[in-house]
């Protein structure tokens, strides 16, 4: 009789001492936590969307005239003037025409760093250049 009073004495002890009230401050830590997570979150979110943005921003297609030079040919595009050589599926681009090229800008190789236009496929033939 005497172990189950002592039993029943540990066992009520142990049940006060572990149910002890929740301390306002430990419930701001928590919740500062959790403003802290959804923080980095949209953060990492915004990043990504940033980066995507910025990646499929990139020009993807030139327009303007073909001329012929002794390093092959090269495009000028009319919006901002800038001469590319031409690289890639050239076959189907003619000298003097006035056309629409689907592609990517690439980077220089050589010594001069002249633009390189990779061309993936000819969007539109607009016909001979216009003076």
């Amino acid at each position: 009789m005497k172990s189950k009073c002592v039993s029943g004495v540990l066992i009520i002890g142990l049940s006060v001492a572990l149910a002890t009230p929740a301390r306002a401050k430990s419930l701001q830590t928590t919740g500062d936590e959790a403003v802290a997570a959804v923080a980095a979150v949209v953060a990492a979110f915004v990043i990504v969307v940033t980066l995507v943005a910025v990646h499929y921003s990139k020009k993807r297609s030139v327009t303007g005239c073909i001329t012929s030079g002794a390093n092959g040919m090269s495009i000028t595009d009319e919006k901002d003037k800038q001469v590319y050589s031409l690289a890639g599926n050239t076959a189907d681009i003619k000298p003097d025409d006035r056309i629409k090229l689907h592609g990517k800008e690439l980077k220089s190789k050589g010594a001069d760093k002249t633009l390189v236009w990779e061309v993936k496929e000819v969007t539109k033939d607009f016909g001979v250049c216009q003076p």
